[in-house]
Order: C-alpha cells, then sequence, then structure tokens
C-alpha cells in the first residue's frame, strides 16, 4: 500500500431561507515533500492491468463524505481498473441510526471503495473511499493511515451531513479539498456563502463536479494535488497550522 510519501517525484435535509447553516471549524495541514505537477491522463491512453512502466510515484488518497454522497460513483468514474466495492445491502437494523438519504437507496458501503488512476503516465493516486456513517469512524482512521490528503464531498441539498466528515479530517491533519456533487436539482450558493457554512479556511479548495463524469471528477483530484502541492511550497508559513 501506498505510503505517506511520494518516491523520487514523482453521501436530507433542504438548506433554510437563510441558506446553509454552519459547521464545524476545519483548518488545513500542509503535506509531505515533493508531488509533481499534475495533469490529466493523456488522450488515448489505454489503462491496463498493470502500473505502467513510466510511473515514477505513488501517492494514497482518500475520498470522503456522508452516506449517498457521491463517493462510490467518483471512484467508479476514473479509476482505470475495475474498481473495488464494498457495497452491502442497508437493512431495518441500520435505518435506526443512518439517515437514509434519497428513495431507492438500497446499498451503502460498508469498509472501503478502492480505484486506480494514473496522472500523466508518472503518478499513480490509490484512490480510497470511506463509508459514511460515523459509526465506522474506526475504519476511517486506519484507511487514512499514509494518506497525503482527502478529497471531501459534500451535497447542497444537506450540508449539514458532512460537518462529521470535516471534522474527521481536521481531527486527523489531513489536508482537503472539498468537491459539490452536483445532483440535478440541488440548490447553489455563492462560494462565500459555501465557505461560511462550511467553515472553510481560505485557501481550502472549493470546486463543483458531477461524480458521474470522469473530466469533472478528474478535474476535482486535481484541485486536491495542487492544494497540496501549494501547501508544501517553499517558504510558506505553516505557524498557524499547528502540530502535522
Amino acid at each position: 500500500m501506498a505510503s505517506n510519501t511520494v518516491s523520487d517525484p514523482r453521501d436530507r435535509d433542504t438548506p433554510g431561507e437563510r441558506g446553509p447553516g454552519h459547521g464545524p471549524g476545519h483548518r488545513t495541514r500542509s503535506a509531505p515533500a515533493a508531488l509533481p505537477a499534475p495533469s490529466a491522463p493523456a488522450d488515448g491512453d489505454a489503462p491496463g492491468k498493470y502500473v505502467p512502466a513510466s510511473v515514477r510515484g505513488a501517492a494514497k488518497i482518500l475520498v470522503v463524505g456522508p452516506l449517498g454522497v457521491g463517493k462510490t460513483t467518483l471512484i467508479g468514474t476514473v479509476s482505470e481498473i475495475k474498481p473495488l466495492s464494498t457495497e452491502a445491502v442497508m437493512t431495518q437494523a441500520g435505518a435506526e441510526v443512518d439517515t437514509l438519504v434519497r428513495a431507492g437507496k438500497t446499498t451503502t458501503t460498508v469498509a472501503l471503495d478502492f480505484g486506480r488512476m494514473t496522472i500523466d503516465g508518472a503518478l499513480v493516486l490509490y484512490i480510497f473511499g470511506t463509508p459514511g456513517q460515523q459509526r465506522f469512524l474506526p475504519a476511517w482512521r486506519e484507511l487514512a493511515r499514509g494518506a497525503l490528503g482527502a478529497l471531501a464531498l459534500v451535497d447542497t441539498r444537506n450540508l449539514a451531513a458532512s460537518f462529521d466528515a470535516l471534522g474527521n479530517l481536521e481531527d486527523l491533519g489531513l489536508p482537503f479539498a472539498v468537491a459539490v456533487n452536483d445532483f440535478p436539482g440541488s440548490p447553489r450558493y455563492p462560494e462565500e456563502e459555501l465557505r461560511g457554512a462550511l467553515d472553510l479556511l481560505p485557501g481550502t479548495p472549493l470546486v463543483y463536479c458531477d461524480a458521474r463524469d470522469l473530466r469533472s471528477s478528474v478535474g476535482a483530484l486535481i484541485a486536491l494535488l495542487e492544494h497540496l502541492i501549494d501547501d508544501d511550497a517553499p517558504g510558506r508559513d505553516t505557524a498557524a497550522d499547528g502540530p502535522r
């Protein structure tokens, strides 16, 4: 499994009229050294079963968020290999502790999702999706070991459902970017209002994406990688970030 270094550089309540509610404070931390400048996979590449010989480094990335926000979909969209998914049927017992996000959703991730994506033939991303329910936090903490950063998916139809995931990232000291999964009919808010509701620091990337669309999903992951690079830029003042 990928370590927390890169070798040789290389898921509903509708928001009220006053806008989305406020969540806990979050701060980002700087990332380990030496990520290469990211770019989208070259057109015409034929992803294979094995990592290309041109790959010079690897990074472990988490995709996090509440139940039903689209983590499994996004990983399945970007993965160049058949993704691993630990989906299980939602039961009546689980309904007592899990909030049903939409009619028709019958399964949920109970351990992890996993996919792989190669960036510019040089950097391979091992992408791990976490369970959406807070009761799976112990599994969360294990999956976070060795991760460089996380992409946090949110749904504007229920921003409050994302607070636990963002709080977990802060507790783990894991740098992250936020991607709003643009569900059909979901409300849109000005960026400043969303940032205030989610209590994001100014440097935390906030982008829109469609987890079903390859280009859009890759773009969200690229935003995270660029954040990790910028966060580790020489001369950056990390004194306010607290302990790593």
